[in-house]
């Protein structure tokens, strides 16, 4: 019997450590989301992270019940003025005199690596919000389905347990 749970185990860590990355790629159909500073001044950076928490905020709301893509993007037509009118409010509130635009549709994003995953350049169903001239860093993730991109921060890994479905098997049988 020990036999056996050895070598179905390594037969698991076999394919776990093979793995492709497959299960990190966004769907084909899939809706993102982009804003993009005027520049990489500290204040356009800034004022692009305060417009994207309010937009993110916004939008999460307004798809927490949607199950298909069809719904997502019917809610995202329904409401772009919305999103116009929170991009206006941050920029108001924030005395931010830049011009911008936000564009759904087919947006061009760049290539993005993340985590060891490339995401490949190219034209994309999404949500766009441009600040200004558009030359600053972007941030990106993908509103439908529900798969944002945010790092977290150091204090939240601390908090995380991690077990192996492996170990406990190996430990309870040996």
């Amino acid at each position: 019997m020990k036999k056996i749970m050895i070598i179905l185990s390594i037969i698991v860590v076999i394919f776990v450590s093979t793995k492709t990355t497959e299960d990190l790629i966004i769907p084909d159909e899939s809706i993102r989301i982009r804003v993009i500073a005027n520049s990489n001044n500290s204040k356009d950076q800034l004022i692009k992270n305060v417009v994207r928490n309010n937009i993110e905020k916004e939008v999460t709301n307004l798809l927490a019940n949607v199950t298909n893509i069809d719904e997502a993007r019917t809610l995202l037509e329904e409401n772009i003025d919305l999103i116009n009118e929170r991009v206006e409010d941050v920029l108001v509130k924030n005395n931010y005199d830049v011009s911008y635009k936000v564009d759904f549709g087919y947006n061009l994003f760049p290539e993005k690596k993340y985590k060891g995953v490339v995401y490949e350049e190219g034209y994309y169903e999404s949500v766009v919000v441009t600040l200004g001239e558009g030359k600053g860093d972007n941030w990106w993730c993908v509103l439908f389905p529900p798969l944002c991109l945010m790092e977290t921060s150091s204090s939240d890994l601390e908090e995380i347990e991690y077990k192996s479905f492996i170990k406990e098997i190996i430990d309870k049988y040996f």
